[in-house]
């Protein structure tokens, strides 16, 4: 029999991946607006997400369904601890979408509206990081329930990553319009993306001290012979994707600073999955001890495999449809 609960494990973190990469970039543009005031500028930043923007978010709703449904024992402990920074994400994600339709339907109002987009944009992406951070601090658990307190999520160290999300999304929506616009904005968006680089690699170099000296497992996982060889190559190819991204925005690339901020980002995923499985909820619930009954994730699986290339196809499809640069003055409203 395959293991089906280390399949799932693997489907609901490639659903949370391409989450943060691609709602990642449109969550950037609006991280990004308080730093461009010229309102065409603004309105071909909002114009080259408009087509995809929201489908971006089908992938949350995977990942998050997929949890409830397969890994019903972390979906309680989980939403249980994160409830505070999960509810506020949620608002904004709510808040920064309206604003996003009604900027174009009320131009008396635009100025509020933007505000009110490039808030909920980066109210979104925070309360994210802070997610990410209680993640990685750990989750107090007795038995089956949750035994930490009610803000159990607010601590130094989240806020920390919660600081750095932003900057990472705001590093993807600069390469983003590297990739997608021209001329003024196009240049603009190049010093943007130096900028936030800078500050996501000493996030990153910060965040990779900073947990080995919470989680004991994490340090002898990454710092023990001959794990720190085997395991070297993650830290070397995120480097290398820092190194290419860098040079390949000085060069003046329009494609290639995008594909490498994906590299980093896959790498730095890749390293917080290596440091944390098999547990689901650190430091105590495995993989195993929270999925369901194989019956119903047998089931589950035969559907999800059906609909998964389905959900690829029609991604990929719609970013080939609207591929290109945008321009002042185009606008799929």
């Amino acid at each position: 029999m395959p293991d089906l609960p280390t399949i799932w494990a693997g489907l609901i973190a490639l659903a949370v991946l391409m989450y943060v990469v691609l709602d990642g970039f449109d969550l950037g543009i609006g991280v990004l607006f308080p730093f461009v005031r010229n309102e065409k500028r603004r309105d071909v930043m909002i114009n080259s997400i408009a087509p995809v923007w929201d489908g971006n978010e089908t992938w949350l709703v995977l990942g998050g369904g997929g949890l409830y449904a397969v890994f019903p024992l972390a979906y309680s402990l989980l939403l249980t601890a994160f409830y505070a920074p999960l509810i506020a994400m949620l608002l904004a994600l709510i808040f920064r979408g309206v604003a996003f339709e009604f900027r174009y339907k009320d131009p008396r109002h635009r100025r509020w509206w933007d505000w009110g987009f490039s808030g909920g944009s980066i109210l979104a992406a925070f309360a994210q990081g802070v997610v990410l951070g209680t993640f990685i601090q750990g989750v107090a658990v007795e038995g089956r329930s949750y035994a930490g307190g009610w803000f159990d999520w607010l601590t130094p160290f989240s806020l920390f990553t919660g600081a750095a999300l932003v900057a990472g999304y705001g590093l993807l929506g600069s390469t983003w319009l590297i990739m997608k616009t021209e001329g003024g904005l196009q240049a603009q968006c190049r010093r943007f993306a130096i900028a936030f680089l800078a500050v996501v690699l000493g996030a990153l170099a910060i965040v990779s001290l900073w947990t080995p000296l919470i989680h004991e497992g994490v340090r002898d996982r990454w710092f023990v012979w001959p794990n720190i060889a085997l395991l070297a190559p993650v830290p070397l190819l995120a480097a290398a994707s820092a190194a290419g991204l860098f040079a390949t925005v000085r060069r003046g690339a329009d494609y290639l600073p995008f594909l490498f901020t994906l590299a980093l980002f896959v790498c730095s995923y890749v390293g917080l999955g290596i440091s944390f499985y098999p547990y689901i909820v650190p430091p105590s619930v495995t993989v195993q001890q929270a999925a369901g009954p194989d019956e119903s994730l047998g089931f589950l699986l035969s559907g999800t495999l059906v609909l998964l290339p389905l959900i690829l196809i029609y991604t990929g499809y719609s970013y080939w449809v609207f591929r290109g640069k945008v321009r002042a003055g185009e606008s799929y409203h």
